[in-house]
């Protein structure tokens, strides 16, 4: 969460590199425990490089399979470990590729930086994972 400076009354909001280092690690912890995860990334305001104070933290974790419904997926995430507020957004393959609006469906396709994969996972070959700040398509 934001912290105050001590020689200052105004918070400092995390920036890009460390919220992107904070969500890499807690990916990575997530992916490990548990088998189901195939990828997840983030999408929004920090992957586009115009976050601002307040700005939160927009999550996609792409599962093989989810018992929940899609309302409940997020609460088990554990998110509160992350440095900003961040909304958690559970999809598996099947529902990511039936979204009823095809405006988000692109967005979270051409826009998310993804931060784990499953290794064996292989790679779609327009999208790599990649750092912030790095382009969206490999050339």
């Amino acid at each position: 969460m934001p912290v105050r400076s001590l020689n200052s009354s105004v918070f400092r909001w995390p920036d890009r590199q460390a919220v992107d280092r904070a969500v890499r690690e807690w990916a990575q912890r997530m992916g490990a425990a548990r088998p189901e995860v195939l990828r997840i990334g983030y999408f929004g305001s920090y992957a586009r490089g115009d976050w601002g104070v307040g700005s939160d933290l927009d999550v996609v974790v792409i599962a093989e399979r989810a018992a929940e419904r899609f309302e409940l997926r997020a609460v088990d995430w554990g998110a509160f470990e992350l440095p900003v507020p961040a909304d958690v957004l559970v999809y598996t393959p099947e529902e990511l590729r039936r979204l009823p609006s095809e405006r988000f469906r692109t967005m979270i396709e051409t826009e998310t930086v993804w931060v784990y994969q499953r290794e064996g996972l292989p790679e779609e070959p327009e999208r790599q994972q990649r750092g912030a700040g790095e382009s969206v398509i490999s050339s």
